[in-house]
This record gives structure tokens, C-alpha cells and sequence, in this order.
């Protein structure tokens, strides 16, 4: 077991990333904390236990299309994402905006998150973490901090958190699979994934918490290097009678509504072969369908790469 990673990426990130002002807030740690040499473990059901192993709850938003291009409608569940080209990448990492999306029916969910990605169909190895918002798996309809992880495609490998032998956590400070607070000044969460090459794990810190690891053994190519990098909104569209869902994607509104309305993600960044933090070569964007949900990609000096996302569903021009 690890205790430690052996080495953290480098890079100069803006100052407004080391904002501790926006930090998200578990809603345990108002009242408790775990001592030293244990972690926090959320109880949870049989039911939800099950419903996190369904294959069926997952799928990753890029499939190539024959032109090249990311297909982006796959069994009901509707993205509005961002991409890297091809290439070979260390780690991720990002500043989210959270929000307590509405989510209309109990089988569906919502959700933003990174994706690390390697292969695809049935050789798909995917490392996963952000926050959702899913009754089936969870129980209820809070915002939480998820991570997740498959090597075959979400066939028969993988789960939410710590509900089979995966993801290693190693930090008291932090519940995975906890409520956060989504209220009061815009509350923000940072994750970085980076791969640790002398320990053969893959690093997860949320909010400068290291939280755990991925460790090599789990995985078939991400043994090796992800060969994509996602960061976007997801959520599962019932489509009951013909009639699109209205869970929200994000905040709720269209990208179009800016700062302090619309979602966002900021300061995309990857980690080379030098464990760098360093800009993406360039950053590619699709939606399943902007009249339901919408995404709009921009570049600034605070902010760096960044993108707006989200949407009510089910509206005027998304019936």
C-alpha cells in the first residue's frame, strides 16, 4: 500500500486556482473529523451497492465516428464535454463548479467530471472522478464526490468509490461518495489525477487532499498512459412517452448565462512525460444536442482553458 505519491506534477498555475475561499465543504466535516490511520466510509444499502455495479449506469462520452469525430449520443445519456486530441497523457486536472442539479426521474443522474482515457469497446480503460448527483446509486439527491473506474468497456469491471477492490483511499479529511454544500458564494472543486511512473499508480487530489490511488494492477492500458482527456456535464435521458427528461445538466442554464449562473470548468490542464502541468495542445467541444444542454469554450489569463456547459433539458426547443 501507498502512503504517499513520490512525486507531484510541477508547473506555475494562476493564483486565482489556489482560491481556498471557494473550496467546497463535505457536510460531515461540520461535524466530525476521523483520527489518524482511518478513513471515513459512507453507509450505504444493499440497493445502492447494486445499482453502482450496473454496467448499464455508465458509458464514456467519445466513440470515434467514421469521420474521426467523437459520437455523442449513446444509450440515452447526453454530454456536453470537451476534449485533448489523441496523444499521450500523465494526468488531468480542472476547477469545477458545483451545483445541486434537479433530476427528474430516480434512474437517471447528472454529473460532471474528468475522464482519463485509454482503448475502446470491450478494451476501454477509463479513470473517472468529479461530482454527481444520482439517486439510483446513492439514494437521495444530494451533490456528491464520486470517482470511478472500468478496464473493459463498463462490461464486468469497476465501480463508484470504494464499492469493490479498486481505488485505494489513504486520507482521513475526505468521505468519497460525501455530500458537499452547494450553496453560499460559488463553491468550487480542483481534482488533479497524475500518474506516479515509479509507483505504477495513478494519484487522485481533490482540493490539494490526497485522497488515494488507482493502482496499476486494475487496469490492462492504463497500466501504460491515457491516450485522451475529457472534461464535461453528463446525465441520462429517460426519454418516458417520447418526452425528453428536464434533469439539469450543471447549473441548470444554458452557457450563454455566464459567471454565477452557468457551470464551469477551468484552468484544463495535463500532466506531460516530464510531470509538468503544462496547457492541452488543443481543446476540442461537442454536445449531443445544444438545444438541451450546450457548452461554450473560451481562453483567458486567469482562467486559461476553460468552458461553460449545462442546461435545463426538456424546454420549447427541446420537447
Amino acid at each position: 500500500m501507498q502512503r504517499k505519491p513520490s512525486n507531484h506534477p510541477s508547473g506555475v498555475l494562476p493564483k486565482s486556482i489556489d482560491d481556498k475561499k471557494k473550496e467546497i465543504t463535505q457536510l460531515w466535516q461540520l461535524s466530525g473529523e476521523c483520527p489518524e490511520g482511518t478513513i471515513p466510509i459512507r453507509r450505504i444499502s444493499e440497493e445502492q451497492r447494486n445499482a453502482a455495479k450496473r454496467p448499464h449506469h455508465k458509458t464514456p462520452p467519445t466513440v470515434s465516428n467514421s469521420d474521426g469525430k467523437p459520437a455523442v449520443n449513446q444509450l440515452r445519456h447526453e454530454y456536453a464535454y470537451t476534449y485533448t486530441p489523441t496523444g499521450s497523457y500523465y494526468g488531468a486536472r480542472a476547477t469545477i463548479s458545483a451545483w445541486q442539479p434537479f433530476v427528474e426521474r430516480r434512474n437517471e443522474f447528472s454529473l460532471s467530471q474528468i475522464w482519463l482515457v485509454a482503448g475502446s469497446g470491450v478494451n476501454l480503460n477509463t479513470i473517472e472522478a468529479g461530482w454527481t448527483v444520482d439517486p439510483a446509486v446513492f439514494g437521495d439527491y444530494r451533490t456528491r464526490l464520486f470517482v470511478y473506474w472500468t478496464r473493459d468497456g463498463y462490461q464486468r469491471t469497476g465501480c463508484y468509490n470504494l464499492r469493490c477492490s479498486g481505488f485505494v483511499q489513504i486520507t482521513n479529511r475526505m468521505v468519497i461518495g460525501g455530500a458537499v454544500v452547494t450553496t453560499g458564494v460559488q463553491p468550487e472543486v480542483t481534482i488533479l489525477i497524475w500518474k506516479d511512473v515509479r509507483q505504477s499508480v495513478w494519484w487522485l487530489q481533490y482540493n490539494g487532499v490526497i485522497v488515494g490511488y488507482w493502482p496499476n494492477s486494475i487496469f490492462t492500458l492504463l497500466k501504460g498512459t491515457a491516450s485522451l482527456v475529457e472534461w464535461g456535464g453528463e446525465i441520462i435521458n429517460s426519454n418516458v412517452n417520447g418526452i425528453h427528461t428536464a434533469t439539469d445538466m450543471g447549473s441548470g442554464r444554458f452557457a450563454q448565462a455566464g459567471f454565477r449562473f452557468a457551470s464551469y470548468f477551468r484552468n484544463l490542464l495535463v500532466v506531460n512525460n516530464k510531470n509538468t502541468l503544462v496547457f492541452p495542445p488543443s481543446i476540442g467541444s461537442a454536445t449531443t444536442n445544444s438545444n438541451c444542454y450546450n457548452i461554450a469554450v473560451g481562453k483567458s489569463v486567469n482562467w486559461g482553458y476553460y468552458f461553460y456547459y449545462g442546461g435545463p433539458g426538456r424546454n420549447l426547443n427541446c420537447p
